[in-house]
């Protein structure tokens, strides 16, 4: 049943072309990597490239990443904990991306998008900390691309067997996290010796 929808909704989405990409990461009903996978389909298919389609997952993810940040910012917790079970994120969600903002400061932004859990709820304390817009941004797209990368890249090999793109995808996300979490750590380390000598 939940196959059938998912289905139907990545048809409607694929004859949007690019936008539908964009459209599916934007609206999260389905896993962002579902969309890029079926992403990676429509080029093997032939029906857009592999540049476009990059460019699309990275804006829709960035945007949806925009709609919390703005959510926390101007709603603030109590808005989502209220609101934010439309969006499939719980008050659980919330605490642990809170706990973790607040104990790796802004650079978890980039590495969080790579772990279960957080890896949308960032989003959320980012906006309630009124971390800047900008850096918020940056940090964001930054994680972003490389993970629509991967999964376009992936959905395009497996072709007709995209739907595998997750099982597929295992071997290539650990490196990825690893990488992202020494860059993480760097940057903690980094920031608190500018403080200790400031």
């Amino acid at each position: 049943m939940m196959a059938d929808f998912i289905n139907s909704i990545l048809e409607f989405l694929s004859q949007l072309g690019y936008f539908g990409i964009a459209l599916g990461l934007m609206i999260e009903i389905i896993p962002s990597e579902i969309v890029l996978g079926y992403g990676g389909y429509m080029i093997s298919q032939g029906h857009i490239n592999f540049v476009g389609a990059v460019i699309a997952g990275t804006i829709g993810g960035t945007i949806a990443q925009l709609f919390l940040y703005w959510a926390g910012y101007y709603g603030g917790r109590p808005f989502l904990e209220k609101y934010g079970k439309y969006v499939f994120i719980q008050k659980h969600h919330i605490d642990v991306a809170e706990n973790w903002f607040k104990k790796y400061g802004v650079g978890v932004i980039f590495t969080a998008r790579f772990i279960p859990v957080v890896r949308h709820a960032i989003s959320i304390p980012a906006g309630i900390a009124k971390m800047s817009f900008t850096k918020f941004t940056l940090y964001t797209v930054a994680a972003i691309l490389p993970w629509s990368i991967l999964f376009i890249h992936l959905g395009k090999v497996l072709g007709s067997n995209w739907a595998d793109v997750k099982e597929f995808a295992q071997p290539y996300v650990l490196p990825i996290l690893i990488a992202a979490i020494i860059l993480g750590v760097i940057y903690f380390l980094v920031k608190r010796t500018k403080k200790t000598t400031d």
